[in-house]
């Protein structure tokens, strides 16, 4: 087995290795980055009554062409628009119709009255920001899928004002959990388990075993490619009478070691494995961090129960740290608290059912129903969205380049542009959700300290694919239902979860159509965490459709084929949600202050950087250095709050 490394990275023709970290400014061509044709049958979709349906769009989706060139322009290129005034004046203007800035128009409109006259602006084609969704229509059936945000999780920690608006918005955690119920046992009774995939570029040939987790390591380590000692190494990791690989430092100490070294120098240094074990666990950290192991401290590993501690005497995290802070806080928090109560909520679009139910009730008329059952297959006409006279509107494909503050009494002004033509709108209050790294180009009157510290962080890069099978029958052959793939392009490959919503029902049969996710979370092993991002988000930025869709059918057809899959017979859609600017940046004791993650002091930039500035306010996930989606409506909560009692 050679050691584990990363795929061979090819920059574009006149972009050094600098550029990519210090951030190039990107200027694609539509043509660099041009989506495939949309397949026929949902063209037909789009083409009824010529009414926009974003939803369908296949090809290159999530930060889509059209969505982030202006905004690019004006903060890099010094690109300008005129910006004439609309005549239109708004109690209050939200930049971003994300959770939180939906939220935001949501907590607002409960406090001024229905009447109130609320604008969202975003750049997007498609509310929802990170929340989107991705539908697909075959043989008059729907199939969905998230194309981002995915779930509730933890969502018995979301507290009184999360939770509250999940309730308010209809949302019941007992009822989902009934109505899933029959569902649950598909995939078991099948007999489909995790698997892995080892790849020829590391281990000489491609191989899939199935059985992760369901049968002993021993046998499953047996029937892998790995070497000898590599599997002694892993099964060691895994005894229960480890060794102290700490064996000098005191029950503390440990701790506050295993808080300054990653998780590969801790395999490496003090178990003294194999460099060969580094590539079966890089995987594991990067849904939620975005990269590999080598970035991942050893006391998050800890923490969530990876392998190697058994040995050790380590004392436990307070099971009220860190209680008041949104979402499951990864490596932080005491992880018997994290897995407590409820299990998450997964709807068949991921979070986009929590978007459509704030837009429901902003908008009624757009989306009928009243259920979150119904809310699911309701359609939903975005003619509505943005009408003439309505109190409250969702302006699409519109980017904010500017927030004059006003005067005195004058009123804030909101400069955006649509269809590459400027315009101006008035507001007595603005909420900014959109990410903090592009505030201090929208209000340069901000403070230069409050800008540094929106500017601080990085947005970590993902790529959540959705792929709509003909059929799911090789998964069946194979034995598997969702595949580890450390040395893939995407790490991870799955069977949509069995669900059940009012009239959705994912197909149960292997010979129906099905949609499957692929993720994929760019990164350069070695460098800082942010670091890492900056070079994930300009390889995102600048990998086509076209390569990546080549890269999906071929990492299907080597992990399936044997199996019986053709990716050119069983592929019948695919929609690649690239979110450069993806996951909100989570304090990490290996490059930040160790207090900023282990504790919540008010030096931290984030306090900084969501400090109101007259009658505007700062919401989102960023807000919360946070990625969850409680972070994003709880910061929408004090953004509103804090207009509300401006002068």
């Amino acid at each position: 087995m050679t050691v584990p490394r990363s795929r061979p990275r090819v920059f574009p023709a006149g972009v050094s290795r600098r550029d990519f970290l210090s951030g190039f400014p990107v200027a694609l061509t539509g043509a660099a980055l041009a989506c495939r044709e949309v397949p026929a049958f949902q063209a037909e979709i789009e083409k009824e009554g010529s009414v926009p349906y974003p939803p369908l769009r296949t090809g290159m989706r999530g930060s889509h062409p059209g969505s982030f060139e202006t905004a690019h322009a004006f903060a890099h290129e010094g690109g300008a628009w005129d910006a004439p005034d609309t005549g239109e004046h708004y109690d209050l203007v939200v930049v971003g119709a994300g959770i939180s800035g939906l939220a935001a128009a949501w907590y607002f409109a409960r406090e001024v009255g229905p009447e109130a006259r609320i604008l969202l602006l975003d750049n997007h084609d498609d509310f929802g920001g990170h929340a989107k969704r991705n539908e697909f229509r075959l043989h008059g059936r729907t199939y969905l899928m998230n194309g981002g945000t995915l779930n509730v999780e933890a969502p018995s920690q979301y507290g009184d004002i999360a939770g509250a608006l999940l309730r308010d918005l209809g949302i019941d955690r007992e009822r989902y959990y009934r109505g899933i119920s029959p569902v649950a046992g598909v995939y078991p009774d099948l007999g489909l388990t995790r698997g892995m995939f080892f790849d020829r570029e590391t281990f000489g040939s491609d191989r899939l075993v199935a059985g992760l987790g369901q049968r002993s390591l021993a046998d499953f380590l047996a029937e892998s490619p790995m070497p000898v000692q590599v599997r002694e190494d892993l099964l060691r990791l895994h005894a229960e009478d480890q060794p102290d690989y700490l064996p000098d430092l005191s029950p503390v100490e440990k701790k506050r070691r295993l808080a300054t070294i990653s998780y590969k120098q801790f395999l490496l240094e003090h178990a003294r494995c194999d460099p060969g074990v580094v590539w079966f666990f890089d995987h594991i950290p990067k849904g939620l961090f975005c990269t590999g192991i080598d970035a991942y401290p050893a006391r998050y590993a800890w923490e969530e129960g990876m392998p190697g501690f058994s040995g050790m005497e380590i004392p436990e995290t307070p099971p009220d740290k860190l209680a008041d802070e949104p979402g499951g806080q990864h490596g932080r928090e005491n992880q018997a608290r994290a897995d407590a109560g409820d299990p998450d909520l997964y709807f068949p679009d991921g979070n986009a059912t929590i978007t459509r139910l704030l837009v429901r009730s902003l908008i009624p008329d757009a989306l009928p129903g009243s259920t979150m059952e119904d809310v699911v297959m309701a359609p939903l006409d975005y003619r509505r969205l943005d009408r003439d006279g309505a109190a409250h509107r969702i302006r699409l494909s519109s980017t904010v380049i500017g927030v004059d503050p006003g005067a005195g009494s004058d009123p804030v002004r909101v400069r955006y542009v649509r269809n590459d033509r400027g315009h101006s709108v008035a507001a007595d209050r603005v909420v900014l959700a959109c990410w903090h790294s592009v505030i201090p180009y929208l209000v340069p009157a901000l403070p230069k300290e409050q800008k540094e510290a929106l500017a601080w962080p990085v947005k970590s890069p993902l790529q959540y694919t959705s792929v709509l099978l003909r059929n799911w029958r090789s998964f069946v052959e194979a034995g598997v239902r969702s595949v580890a793939a450390p040395g893939g392009y995407n790490t991870a490959i799955s069977l949509a979860p069995q669900l059940a919503m009012g009239e959705y029902r994912t197909s149960t049969s292997p010979d129906d159509p099905l949609v499957i996710r692929m993720n994929r979370y760019p990164c350069e092993p070695g460098l800082s965490r942010r670091e890492q991002h900056r070079v994930g988000r300009m390889e995102l930025l600048h990998t086509t459709f076209e390569t990546v869709e080549a890269e999906i059918r071929d990492q299907l057809d080597r992990t399936l084929g044997p199996a019986g899959f053709d990716a050119g017979r069983d592929v019948a859609a695919i929609t690649v949600n690239r979110w450069p600017h993806g996951y909100t940046y989570t304090y990490n004791p290996l490059f930040d202050p160790p207090e900023w993650a282990f504790d919540t002091p008010d030096d931290r930039p984030v306090v900084r950087a969501r400090q109101p500035f007259g009658r505007i306010a700062i919401a989102n996930a960023d807000a919360a250095a946070s990625p969850h989606t409680d972070a994003s409506i709880r910061e929408a909560h004090r953004a509103v709050r804090e207009v509300l009692a401006a002068d």
